[in-house]
Order: structure tokens, then sequence, then C-alpha cells
């Protein structure tokens, strides 16, 4: 989990596996060391602390932050190990052509391009097909000073997308190239997603995914924070990482390099 200390944060690197939010809600499990023990015991200790997120959650298994691809029988007991811990590996993240092999033999598609948040639009291989909706390359951005105050703008330039009434639970708004803004309540369950920057008016008590495509700049604003989840171009918190004292507050979110912050409202 992202964390705001220096030896918090240096603990999250020594993880096995790197876990963000994609744009619709679906983990992307970047494998850092190919410890499958390890791993299954980072999973199950997110699906403990956030049950109603990582619980049968779907991720996709990136093996791009590892020097080689694992042999077929490695990769199938690390996903096995994975359903074992309560998550639902759904795809591969796409990559060589030698990945793509591997995926056909675990029985798994391939999401094109979709750890291109990891890594710089030069540096991502070309796909030989359209990406899916969920999985456009992300746009690198750089990342707010902790002092600006002013909203990302969205990257289209056009008008905001504005949400009058609640947003329920099992309901998903989106606003594709632009920022939403919420001017009533997002429940327990719901999700707002933007590609820019988020504004709820009423309390958040679900999900809030800022940035979606990689939108660094982009931050969310909440009157009434309890959120399940924030994230701001893939860096995420869920509840149960947020300071006692911030919650039911007026807050912003936003990224400090590869720091999510979350601070109160004056």
């Amino acid at each position: 989990m992202m964390a705001n200390t220096r030896g918090a944060q240096a603990q999250d690197f020594e993880l096995a596996g790197d876990l963000r939010i994609g744009q619709v809600g679906i983990a992307n499990l970047r494998v850092r060391s190919l410890d499958i023990e390890r791993l299954a015991a980072e999973m199950r200790d997110r699906v403990q602390r956030a049950p109603k997120l990582f619980a049968r959650g779907a991720v996709v298994v990136d093996f791009g932050g590892l020097p080689a691809l694992p042999d077929v029988a490695t990769a199938r007991a690390l996903l096995d190990a994975l359903r074992e811990a309560g998550a639902l590996p759904v795809a591969l993240a796409w990559g060589s052509s030698e990945n793509e092999q591997l995926a056909v033999e675990l029985g798994l598609p391939l999401l094109a391009r979709f750890r291109a948040q990891y890594e710089p639009a030069d540096a991502a291989p070309a796909a030989t097909a359209p990406a899916p909706e969920a999985a456009k390359p992300a746009r690198t951005a750089e990342a707010p000073r902790p002092e600006a105050a002013a909203e990302a703008s969205p990257r289209s330039g056009g008008p905001g997308l504005m949400q009058a009434t609640s947003v329920r639970s099992g309901q998903q708004v989106y606003a594709d190239n632009r920022d939403l803004t919420v001017l009533a309540a997002v429940g327990a369950g719901a999700e707002v997603i933007a590609d820019g920057s988020i504004h709820i008016y009423g309390a958040l008590r679900g999900r809030a995914l800022a940035g979606a495509q990689g939108n660094a700049k982009a931050r969310i604003f909440c009157r009434e924070f309890h959120a399940e989840l924030v994230a701001v171009a893939g860096h995420y918190k869920v509840l149960e990482d947020i300071p006692v004292e911030l919650r039911g507050k007026a807050v912003q979110v936003w990224l400090d390099g590869d720091q999510l912050k979350i601070a109160a409202l004056d």
C-alpha cells in the first residue's frame, strides 16, 4: 500500500507484488518477485483488510517487472495461489510474443498495454489490435506540488460531467476525458471514475478513481470523506489506510511523486 512516511515507502518497495487499481476497478498485479508464498500472503492480507474491494476481485497479472517470464507450471501455481488467497486472476498483461504464448497455455486473455501506467509512453510496445476501452494507454504527467490547491483540468479541455443525483450501491459513473462533479452522495459499493479530477459535494462512501488513464495531476475533492477506496493515476488507498482524524472531514486527495496524499481542506 502507498504510505506517507519514508520507512513505510521502503517497506512497500520490498513487497513481492505492486498492486494498482485500473480504470474500471480491475486490479493490476505487477509481479516484482516470483515468490509465490509471499505474493499469496500479501493478497490474502489485502482481502482480509478490505474484503469489499479485493474479495473475489478481478486481477490482471503482469509479469513485466520480472527479468524473464516464468514457465507455465510456475505461472499456473501462482494463479492457483492467488485464487486460494481470495482473488480472481482474469488475464495477463500484454507483453512479448512469449507472454502471449504463456497466456494461451494458461487459458487466459491478454489485456493490451494494461501496464502502460508503469512505463514511459515511448517504452510501451505497440499493440497488434485496438486496445479495449478499459485498457487505454496511460499518459504521463508531472505530479502536482502539495501546496497547489488548483484543480487539474481535464485533458480534452471540454466541459466536465455533472451528476446531480446520488450514485447508489452497484452504480458506476465515468467521466471520459474530463472532470466529474457529483452534487449528491456516492454510496457504499458505488464507483465514480474520471480521467480528470473528481468533485463530490455530498458524502463519499464508495470508491473514487481520478486520473483513470494516468493523469497524475488529477485530484479528488470531497466534502464528507468515508471512502472505501480513493485512487489517482492508479495509486490508491483503502479506508483502513486513512488516518481516523480525516474520516468525515472535507478533504482533497492528490499525488506527490509516487505517494498518494490526503489532507483536510481548510
